[in-house]
């Protein structure tokens, strides 16, 4: 796809946090440095780390920041909705708070909307030309059998349905009401996504992976609800 001039401040970005002290700063940093970055919505999940405290000090340096937080717990899918409901502007991105995503991959992500041809873009980890950090061999496993279970139920043709990176037109949101609290969120919205049936495109990004120890959080019993989520919302 032919490189096309991405306008200055047309992209709201959306972070659900939880326990990201260490790194929620350098990702902000890296999200403020991109020029087409409008708002930075920010959803602490009931941390029990410094991370609101973090949060309220970033808020001070920068006024396209704003901070929500939940006094519980609740899940990625819960921190979504609550930034989406906050999030202005035209085109909307999540951005997870650890540094497996890089925000340099925006212009990348945002072409296929801005030239006309996508209402939705999901940021591919399998597509093969982006840097990929080496990990968990039944984690890719469990990511391409999930992802081929929500093509079969969708009729996408998507090789990757658990990524973060997801964009979409506001309207499109708009048009959503998401039920799932985890990461059940992710074969949800590509579900309702599919059901409105617009225009979905995939592009390939890069991936910094982390391990369990670096703070991963996600396991098994996300995957099996995920299965769940893909057959519940088939249907609903």
């Amino acid at each position: 796809m032919k490189p096309v001039e991405i306008p200055d401040c047309c992209l709201g970005v959306v972070i659900p946090v939880y326990n990201e002290e260490k790194t929620l700063h350098l990702v902000v940093a890296k999200v403020l440095a991109r020029p087409e970055v409008a708002e930075l919505v920010i959803v602490d999940d009931g941390s029990n780390d410094g991370t609101w405290q973090t949060m309220q000090n970033l808020a001070k340096t920068d006024q396209r920041i704003r901070i929500f937080t939940h006094t519980v717990n609740q899940g990625k899918g819960a921190a979504l909705r609550t930034g989406f409901q906050h999030v202005r502007s035209g085109i909307v991105i999540i951005q997870d708070a650890d540094l497996e995503y890089d925000p340099d991959e925006y212009p990348k992500l945002l072409t296929p909307i801005l030239i006309g041809r996508a209402d939705v873009v999901f940021g591919s980890r399998f597509l093969g030309s982006g840097m990929h950090r080496v990990l968990y061999f039944w984690h890719a496993v469990g990511n391409h059998f999930l992802t081929l279970m929500s093509n079969m139920f969708t009729n996408l043709n998507l090789t990757d349905m658990e990524t973060c990176y997801k964009v979409f037109r506001r309207e499109v949101l708009e048009q959503i009401t998401l039920q799932e609290n985890r990461f059940g969120f992710e074969p949800e919205i590509t579900a309702k996504v599919a059901k409105l049936k617009v225009p979905i495109y995939e592009v390939s990004i890069s991936y910094y992976g982390r391990t369990y120890e670096e703070g991963k959080k996600i396991g098994w019993r996300d995957g099996v609800r995920a299965i769940w989520c893909i057959l519940k919302y088939r249907f609903h």
